[in-house]
């Protein structure tokens, strides 16, 4: 009898302890297995910039400009954290009032995110974390296109002005409650935000201050191959964190978006592979790595709205047009955009939008559209059009702007030493 009445009291302490937990968690709102996954997502999307995106740019540059694209790479992270902390979150994800379908506003310095506010089923401390992220590596992205010539000093005014008057608007626009997202533009996880751009930005920055000295006749190989595959390796593992993360929630979507991510990547790089293969009788390293950025870059905005069938198809043309757009497209207009970022990330980002009005259609395996195929692919080149005008003109101003007040551009014979000694007065190699 002792010991039924000893288990009763047991079950009765539990629910006594347990009920008010669980109401409380109802009435916050938190999910704590969501709230898991979405602290893991946004480590994994900065592990993406450092290391994964700086030792890619390293490998990829000559030895003595090592140190300078993975000291731009670092001293953004710290910058745009700074900023993000102070308004930006506020400025992509504050309430607008009047002009909220343009920029958002208040929550200057995170005084209205504490332990107990929730952005859906996670704190909106941890959504701000992720968000953030997202703000670190898109600009970090740009500096592939200007690598081995740019002032460090402008390069940092530049992308907190940039990060300022582009990018949070654009974000606003897509994921705030602006008005490309109420116009119905898909964008799960950054094509347009993010990718496009990005790439438009480094291209317009690559025009305006000009090519590297002694482009295109001078070779100017990779100093390490070996670290651009590690790179890409790590950018490919963290970009799980960037899309399935972009649910915001541990569930079927999630899952989803990780294996469509992976299949379209996958596909990319040997899709890349064999028109290289065809086209120059060896397949490289540098083409499979760098095709497969491209399909984890196509793949960014259909992550959380197509199926597997989809993904290979996305997978499949990122690897050709970013293909074309990292060589043929660059050789004919000739313009140095470094490490091809317009290339793989404007020509993928576009690809990847446009294919996203096809391939969320169900008859493709898609989740769905509330508009026919041909209305939602319009609707895609829209936002894709919006992003490419407004941060093709800003960045053109702010880059014209910075040039003639502080000069974007090192020396020549800063350039010819290397941005390593000249900029930072360190070696990225003593051998």
């Amino acid at each position: 009898m002792t010991h039924y009445l000893s288990r009763i009291a047991f079950i009765v302490a539990t629910i006594v302890v347990l009920v008010p937990r669980l109401a409380g968690a109802q009435e916050n709102g938190i999910d704590s297995g969501d709230t898991a996954w979405m602290l893991t997502a946004s480590v994994l999307v900065l592990f993406m910039t450092i290391p994964g995106l700086s030792l890619f740019y390293a490998g990829l540059v000559r030895s003595k400009n090592v140190l300078s694209v993975m000291m731009q790479c670092f001293a953004l992270t710290c910058m745009v954290t700074i900023l993000w902390t102070a308004y930006a979150y506020g400025l992509a994800f504050g309430d607008g009032g009047g002009l909220n379908a343009f920029i958002g506003a208040g929550k200057l310095f995170l005084l209205d995110v504490g332990v107990e506010t929730v952005s859906g089923s996670i704190p909106e401390s941890v959504f701000q974390m992720f968000q953030l992220t997202f703000a670190i590596i898109t600009p970090a992205l740009i500096v592939g296109a200007f690598a081995e010539r740019m002032k460090f000093s402008a390069m940092m005014v530049f992308m907190a002005l940039w990060l300022t008057v582009v990018y949070a608007p654009v974000a606003h626009w897509v994921w705030g409650g602006g008005w490309l997202g109420d116009l119905g533009v898909l964008d799960f996880a950054g094509g347009t935000v993010v990718h496009i751009n990005a790439g438009v930005a480094a291209l317009v920055l690559c025009l305006v201050i000009g090519r590297r000295k002694g482009h295109p006749g001078t070779p100017m190989p990779p100093n390490s191959l070996v670290l651009t595959v590690v790179g890409a390796s790590m950018l490919w593992v963290g970009w799980f964190g960037f899309n399935a993360g972009s649910e915001l929630a541990a569930d079927g979507v999630a899952g989803m978006a990780m294996a469509v991510t992976h299949i379209a990547t996958a596909t990319a790089g040997f899709t890349w592979m064999m028109v290289e293969w065809r086209t120059h009788g060896k397949p490289s390293v540098l083409g499979i790595a760098t095709g497969a950025v491209g399909g984890l870059v196509a793949i960014t905005p259909a992550s959380g709205t197509v199926g597997p069938l989809g993904a290979l198809a996305i997978g499949a043309a990122a690897g050709v047009f970013c293909y074309l757009g990292a060589g043929s497209l660059k050789r004919y207009f000739g313009y140095d955009d470094s490490l091809d970022v317009f290339g793989v990330h404007g020509v993928g980002g576009f690809v990847g939008a446009m294919l996203t009005g096809v391939f969320t259609a169900e008859a493709f395996g898609g989740a769905g559209l509330d508009n026919g195929i041909g209305t939602q692919v319009w609707l895609q080149f829209v936002g894709a059009a919006a992003t490419i005008a407004y941060s093709g003109v800003l960045t053109f101003v702010l880059a014209k702007a910075i040039d003639a007040t502080m000069g974007l551009r090192v020396t020549a014979a800063e350039e010819s030493e290397g941005l390593d000694i000249s900029l930072h007065d360190e070696a990225g190699f003593n051998l």
